[in-house]
Formats: C-alpha cells, structure tokens, sequence
C-alpha cells in the first residue's frame, strides 16, 4: 500500500504543477497590442522625417481617408505607408476605427515584407497568431531591428528628453506639442500630459518624439535656468523657451537675490526644492564660436556648460542658438561657473561696425597658409594673450604651420598709427596685397587661418573695385555700392566661419575682396552712399548680384528656393518697362535665346549670347550613372527660362540633374570653346557661363548648347547696371528695376568710425 500511495504522490504532484501552469497560463491576459496608428507612425518616421512627409503631402495632393477623418493625427503617416504600397487599404481600410484598432501579427508581417525578407522573419507569425494583436513590447524590440535596416545614418536616435509643459500643464501650448529640453518637440499619439518635469528616454526624430522607452521619474533637474521674478511660494522662469511659475517644495525667504540671475534648479515632484545661483559674469569680444567652446578676447577659448543657454535679454527674453553669436563684436555677457559658460546673454542690439574677413591662400585655392609674411607700413603690435612686443616699421613677421608660438593661440597684429599690413607671402590680381584694420592668425587642422578684421566701410571700398571695373559710371558704381553693404550685412549675420573667427571670405564664395586694388572712383561710390542698404518691408534683403544678364533675370527658383519666400526678386525683362516674360516652355526660350536681336540694357556685351558645342564621349566623362549619354533634356525651367532640371539618357538608365548650378558643372568641360556673341572664344572653363541654355542633338553623338549670360541670374545684372547708368538711370532707380517693392534707406546703427554692414555669396557665379 505504502509504495501504491508513494507512485501516486510521484506521479501526482509533477501533474498538479502542470495544471497549475496550464491554468496561469490560460487565465494570463493577452499582452496589450500596438495600434496600426502607432505602428504606422514609427514605420513612417523611420523612412522619412516630418518635413519630408509633409513634403510627400503636398504633393501626393490627396488622403486615402475620408475628408472627416484627415485632420486626425496618424493620417500623415498611414496615408504615407498606403501611397507607397507598404500598407494596403483594401485589407485594412482607411478609417478611425481601423485606424485605432491593434495591428494583428499578420499585418506586422506583412508590413514588414514590404520592407524586408528579414524583417518579416522577425515577426514569427503563423496560423494560430495570424489574427492576434502583435504585442506592443514586442514590436518596440522589433523597432530596434527596423531601425538598423532603414535608418542606418541614425536619423531616429534614443535622447533623453525633460518635459518641462505639455497643453494640458500649461495654456496656451499648441496641441500634440511638448516644451522640453530640446525645444518644442511634437507627440502625435502619446500620452505625455502626466509627464511634465519627468526626465524620459524616448526615440525622437527631429522635432517629433515617436516612442518613450523609458520614465526615468520626477525628481529632476532644470540646470541652467534664468530666475525673471518670484516670492516667497515660487519663481517665474524662462525655462527653454517658455515662461513658467514654479512652486517652492517650501516657502524661501529673500527671492530678491534669486531674481535675474542663472540657476540650477533641484525639483522634487514638481516643486523646487533647491535653488544653485551663477553669478560670475564676464565680457570681451568673442574670437571665434566652436562647438564646444567661445574664444574671448582676453580669455582665450572658455569650454561650454552641456546644458549652455543663449538668451536675449533686451526687448523681451527670447531663447537664441550659439549660431547667433557673432565673431568680431561684445554684445554679450557669458556666465561663468566651474570653468564652463553656462549662459550667453545677447545684452544689446548688433550694431554692424565691423567685419572679419577670412583671406584665402594664392588664387583662392583654400582656407589655409603654410607660411605668412606680414609687414606693416607703420609700427606694430604683435599680442598673444597677455604677452606683448613690438615690431618697427618694414620688419618682417614670419610664422609657419607647426611653430611653437602659435601653441598659446591666436596672434593678433595691429598697427600702431593706423599704417596699413602688406602680406607678402600673397598674391592677388593687384599683385602684393595690403590690409588696413588688423591681422589675426591661428593655426587649424589644415594649417595657418588669416583673419582681417576692419570697418565695414574700409571693407567696402576693397570690394566694389574687386566686382565691378572702376571705371563704370558712378551711378552704377553706387548701386554696387549698396548691394555690397547689403549683401554684406546679411552675411556677417550668417556667422558662416564662427569656428575660424571670421564672417566671410575674400573669394567669389562671398565677395571679392582687395583683389583688385581700391580706386577714387569706388572709394567715392561707397563714400556717397554710406550706410544705404536695401529694405524690403524695413529689412535688409539678401542683394545677390550676377555679371550680365540674357535679356531676362530669374527669381529664387535659380537655388531650388520657393519664389514668394523671396518676393523682391522677379524675372523681369532688362528692357523698359519691367515685363515678365513666358520663357517656361523649351520652345519659347529655344527662340528667345537663338535671337541675338532682341535688344536689351545688356545686350552689347558679349555674353549676352553664347553657344559651345559638346559630344557624347566628353558628357558621359562627366555624367555618371547613364552609361554613354545618348540624349540631353530640359524638363523644367524657373524664371526667366532658367534650366531648373535637365534629364540625361544614356545606354544603362537615365537621371535627373537638378538646379542650374549643378546643370552647368554637368555641362560644362575645360575642353569646350566657348562662342561668345562678339566671336571671340574662351575656353578652360569647367562649367558654363549660366543656365540660360536651350540644348539640340545635331547628330553623330554631338549637341550644340546655346546660351546667353553670365551667372545665376538673380538680382542686379552689373553690365545691365552699367547701361542703365549710361541711359542717365541715377542708383536708386536702376536697384528698384532689379529688386521689386524694395526701399533704399540708412540702416539705423551707431554712426562711428564709419559704421559698416556685412555681407554674403559670390556675386558672379
């Protein structure tokens, strides 16, 4: 009996486990799907960013939901998956409830074959869990895989993002929009109202967090804070880029000393329970702008905080980028603390004064000097940081990428009694080129960095000369004058060499500079229009310019950019009047620019019309991924009958060359001989003179282009300035023929030591 009731207790306790497992199991609720929503938006996002899809919208021009329902948040993102063919809405049709409900293991499956074989795999779906809902944690985990397949640049990255206001915590929110750490970031579909001040780890594209990985909880930090009023129960801060009040943990005494200062603010459960003042504070003109670093006269390079804010102060507190910060000039106060600057704070309006420009070696070839010699007509200073000599005046100052004296940092070389710097290590068309203002020299990565740094009128004077013969009428040199200033101020604005110290440089990427040397004539013109620049609704406009026109000017289209965003720049016809021709189709333009009779302001100069003949063997050199080119084609043309697209056949495929920049280069050969309308030839020339063109296939694998002017094509024609001023047009009416509903006025800045503007691209490509 004993071994009778013995078996049963070994058999039948091993079985009770079983069951009891089996019923766990059975009674365990299925894990909580993911909505097709979601899905659909994590898919989506890792294929295109927002803007992109936003993009596809507009010109996809219709939603496969009806017009109830579209201004629901997952439409952008599964209208995307059902126009590409990944999600099909005949299976699952495009409606709300649909919408909503959870995504089934087959549907995971097949979305993901639309992407991947190996993605599909990964979804291990079959007969039993087909119609089952694909567990979310599931397909987080899946994301992971996704990602590596359709992101692999890591557009989508894991951040760890504070939530600082979300609608439902502060009014006045834009829905679906959370204020963060990051800026303002939206949250379409996640629930984020219950997370302000929680720190989260989230996957985030741009300006969109797609899902939180993570609540790491509310005991948080707000570092870096700037404190604008309180009392004894809270302080109202700029937090990001909001206002915000927030309550003491419990009542503090004397704000008064908290009040517009930097702070760290410790928060317990949404309320401050420890307030860290910064009130070191310094100033000085900042050198150069790194990504991790400001460079102050005085100073040298100071690191900056991880958490760094930029905040204007004047006229209201309004949160700025590092990109604002501008070489050259002090308008700031940095915070200090720890050896780090935690907070800039813009203190005054930019007053435009001076610029820094960056001198490029011989023949513009680049950005960097493997030796400079600089002498001075006068006597000189020769400073690095504290340390101080003096050269007298023609004694040479040499220094050579490597020397050990370039290792305490940037040089600066002044004169004494305003003589002017002659660097003789260069070479420019004038010959030996000279300098006023100062030299700064830095060694980079790639060897020595010359910055001149001078008043923007001085700067002028060397520019005008350098883009536009001297000896043109001197209204047309005034109007050079003024889109110089213009298009200078705009540049310097742009801070496009902030990691060099420097605004622009001297090559045809900006303006040319001191290329040619300054005359009476320039000197007057800039002199005569001092601080006049061109407004389009009381603000400086880009004032880009070109060489000679076809007999017409383009509008922004020439750079892919949308014309009404640029609205004083039309394609008008160079010719009494002001017309606006219809060159969009081939044929209208094949026939305008095959007429060499049409006359125009410009039309005496020789390239006005032009023609080069080319051959298949020197395009497919220069055009990969067709093959040999059998066939050339413009399809789209902008303003004016710019080429915006050219279509390339070839023997292996075709491709679509975009913008009349990259249709020039792709055109162009330093082999072809260039027809001008006078019969003179160039060649050498790597791209061509514009793109202006009309395109014929004569035969045995050869194409005759023909052409008319000289650059983009956008602005102010100079030859066509020129004529103008010939005909007795003054400056002021020739800049508002070019530039539409402009005004030309005295910018309002401090007027001394010839107050100066700053400036932008070259002028002549």
């Amino acid at each position: 009996m004993r071994n009778h009731k013995l078996i049963g207790w070994v058999v039948g306790i091993p079985l009770l486990v079983i069951i009891l497992i089996l019923v766990i199991v059975l009674q365990e609720p299925d894990k909580a799907g993911i909505s097709r929503a979601m899905a659909a938006k994590s898919v989506a996002l890792a294929l295109q960013s927002p803007d992109e899809l936003k993009t596809w919208q507009k010109e996809y021009k219709s939603s496969f939901f009806p017009a109830e329902t579209q201004k629901q948040w997952y439409v952008p993102y599964l209208d995307y998956l059902y126009g590409e063919g990944i999600l099909e809405s005949e299976e699952i049709p495009a409606d709300e409830e649909h919408a909503l409900q959870e995504l089934t293991y087959q549907e995971a499956a097949e979305m993901m074959g639309k992407l991947s074989p190996e993605l599909k795999r990964l979804v291990r779906a079959d007969r039993k869990n087909a119609k089952k809902p694909f567990p979310e944690e599931q397909w987080w985990l899946l994301y992971d895989s996704v990602l590596r397949k359709l992101d692999p640049d890591g557009e989508i990255r894991l951040e760890q993002v504070l939530i600082y206001a979300t609608p439902e915590t502060m009014a006045g929110t834009p829905a679906w929009t959370a204020h963060t750490n990051l800026g303002a970031l939206t949250f379409y579909g996640l629930v984020l109202d219950p997370l302000a001040d929680h720190q989260l780890k989230a996957y985030v594209r741009d300006s969109e967090i797609i899902h939180v990985t993570e609540d790491m909880g509310s005991d948080t930090e707000y570092r870096n804070v700037w404190i604008l009023d309180g009392d004894e129960n809270g302080l109202l801060v700029y937090l990001g880029d909001i206002e915000r009040r927030i309550p003491f943990r419990k009542k503090t005494g004397k704000t008064e000393k908290m009040l517009h200062h930097m702070a760290d603010l410790k928060m317990e459960n949404g309320k401050i329970s420890k307030v860290s003042l910064k009130t070191e504070t310094i100033t000085g003109k900042v050198l150069s702008v790194q990504e991790d670093a400001i460079e102050l006269e005085g100073y040298g390079e100071i690191p900056l905080d991880s958490e760094y804010k930029v905040l204007k102060t004047y006229g209201g507190m309004e949160r700025k980028q590092l990109s604002d910060i501008l070489v050259g000039y002090g308008t700031e106060e940095f915070i200090v603390a720890k050896g780090n600057v935690c907070g800039i704070l813009i203190t005054r309006e930019f007053q435009a004064e001076t610029i820094r420009v960056l001198i490029m070696n011989k023949g513009f070839q680049g950005l960097y000097h493997s030796t400079l010699t600089l002498v001075c007509s006068g006597p000189m200073k020769v400073i690095q940081g504290e340390k101080e000599k003096r050269l007298k005046a023609g004694e040479a100052f040499t220094v050579r990428t490597g020397d050990r004296q370039l290792r305490d940092g940037r040089m600066i070389l002044e004169p004494e009694t305003g003589g002017e710097i002659t660097v003789r290590s260069l070479e420019r068309a004038q010959g030996t080129p000279s300098y006023t203002g100062r030299m700064e020299i830095v060694e980079g990565e790639g060897g020595l960095v010359l910055v001149n740094e001078l008043y923007l009128e001085d700067y002028l004077k060397r520019v005008v000369p350098s883009e536009m013969p001297s000896s043109y009428e001197k209204e047309a040199l005034k109007a050079q004058a003024i889109c110089a200033r213009t298009y200078a101020y705009m540049q310097l604005q742009s801070n496009t060499y902030s990691q060099y110290g420097a605004h622009v440089d001297d090559s045809t990427n900006f303006q040319v500079y001191n290329n040619t040397e300054n005359s009476i004539q320039a000197s007057e013109a800039v002199q005569d229009t001092y601080g006049k620049m061109l407004l389009y609704d009381g603000k400086p406009i880009t004032a880009y310019y070109f060489s000679t026109s076809c007999g017409t000017t383009s509008d922004a289209s020439v750079w892919g950019s949308d014309p009404e965003a640029v609205p004083y720049l039309k394609g008008v016809a160079l010719q009494p009047g002001r017309e606006t021709l219809d060159l969009s189709s081939n044929e209208a333009f094949s026939a305008f620019i095959k007429n060499e009779d049409i006359k125009s302001y410009d039309s005496a100069y020789p390239f006005y019309r032009w023609n080069v003949k080319t051959s298949r063997e020197i395009l497919s050199a220069n055009i990969d991924g067709v093959g040999t080119v059998t066939g050339l084609q413009i399809t789209e043309r902008g303003g004016g009958g710019v080429a915006k697209k050219l279509l390339v056949t070839g023997t292996e495929g075709e491709k679509t060359i975009s913008g009349q920049n990259s249709i020039r280069a792709a055109l162009g050969d330093e082999s072809l001989v260039i027809t001008k309308k006078d019969g003179k030839t160039v060649t050498g020339w790597g791209s061509l003179p514009s793109g202006f063109i009309s395109i014929e296939d004569i035969g045995n694998g050869d194409f005759q282009i023909f052409g008319g002017g000289f650059g983009h094509g956008a602005g102010m024609s100079q030859n066509g300035a020129q004529a103008m001023a010939k005909s007795g047009m003054k400056c002021e009416e020739i800049l508002k023929f070019f530039y539409d509903g402009v005004s030309v006025e005295v910018m309002k800045q401090k007027q001394e030591n010839s107050g100066q503007a700053e400036g932008q691209e070259a002028a002549n490509e």
